[in-house]
């Protein structure tokens, strides 16, 4: 399913199956890192979250799957499954699950 040497899926494959749920975790799974870029699927228990950070790049998250809180500059979004929103390079931000949810995380670092 998987060249193993470049993370690159090489058929296609569910992305809700591609990363799955653990009680009390936030369980991540990387499917491109280059220098320009990532993806990353993640899967957030209920009450599991990100505490507020930055990053130097901007970050589009997808919502797969649940709902979830992202609040960028202190300012609070409900997202369900099917939006998406820019987290903005520098801006703090932070994420919270109101129930177990599923993202897609890709970062554009040039």
């Amino acid at each position: 399913m998987e060249n193993e040497k470049s993370g690159l899926l090489k058929q296609p494959v569910k992305l809700l199956e591609f990363v799955e749920y653990q009680d009390g975790s936030i369980v991540s799974r990387e499917i491109i890192n280059k220098k320009t870029g990532t993806i990353t699927l993640f899967a957030f228990d209920k009450g599991q979250g990100l505490s507020e950070h930055t990053a130097p790049f901007d970050a589009l998250v997808n919502i797969l799957e649940g709902n979830a809180e992202i609040i960028i500059s202190g300012k609070s979004y409900h997202l369900q499954a099917g939006d998406v929103i820019v987290m903005p390079a520098g801006e703090p931000h932070a994420l919270k699950a109101t129930e177990r949810f599923k993202m897609m995380l890709v970062m554009i670092k040039s």
